[in-house]
């Protein structure tokens, strides 16, 4: 074999070499970089879940456990400025409404407007429409609607009651982890929660919630 050949073959067997040394260090790079990518957009997504769908999963577990079990305690004010506490109506039944108040027009003002007027389901319960509102800002809405100012509302501004509920991020709610959207709680007589309901379709339900109190 002549030199030239040779040589042809050596640099020939060096470059295969340094194609197969680049080829594998690519892959391995390549496979580190998508290793990577992959963990971070898994992490994202947990942070995601973490700050929003898990709060939904909590909250709804929250809200859901609440049957059977005593009615988390508190004292709100009413649009006339007096203060309500849940534990001083012992020895009546109660509805809770949990809405998004003044943005929530026409489906919660209707709602609460009906709670209002229908003499037959207020024999049964103390029915209390809670928002997270700010008090002054209601008399919009008792201008535009007056029939709200026959119901009793009740001011959650801070949240802290809707939050003890979990009606935050439930699946009728339009404005997740800030307001309620448009869910019922049912207490007995003894302060025991007895129904729950979270109602996507924001209706009036007050035949639904009659007939359930007839089960209390």
């Amino acid at each position: 074999m002549s030199k030239t050949k040779m040589i042809a073959i050596v640099a020939t067997g060096i470059i295969v070499a340094l194609v197969l040394i680049v080829s594998n260090f690519n892959i391995e790079i390549n496979v580190n970089n998508n290793g990577s990518a992959t963990k971070n957009a898994s992490q994202q997504a947990d942070s995601m879940d973490s700050h929003h769908g898990g709060g939904t999963a909590v909250d709804s577990a929250v809200f859901d456990s609440l049957v059977d079990k005593s009615a988390p305690d508190f004292t709100l004010e009413n649009y006339d400025g007096k203060k309500v506490t849940l534990s001083g109506l012992k020895g009546q039944s109660v509805i809770l409404f949990f809405n998004e108040g003044l943005m929530c027009y026409p489906s919660c003002w209707n709602q609460i407007a009906a709670f209002g007027k229908d003499s037959e389901i207020s024999k049964k319960a103390v029915i209390l429409s809670i928002t997270v509102d700010p008090q002054k800002d209601w008399n919009y809405a008792v201008n535009k609607m007056p029939e709200l100012a026959k119901a009793t509302v009740l001011f959650d501004t801070a949240g802290e009651v809707s939050k003890s509920y979990g009606v935050l991020t439930l699946p009728s709610s339009m404005h997740k982890g800030q307001y309620p959207g448009h869910s019922y709680v049912l207490i007995d007589k003894e302060g025991v929660v007895r129904f729950v309901r979270d109602d996507v379709s924001m209706a009036v339900r007050n035949s639904e919630l009659s007939a359930e109190l007839e089960k209390i």
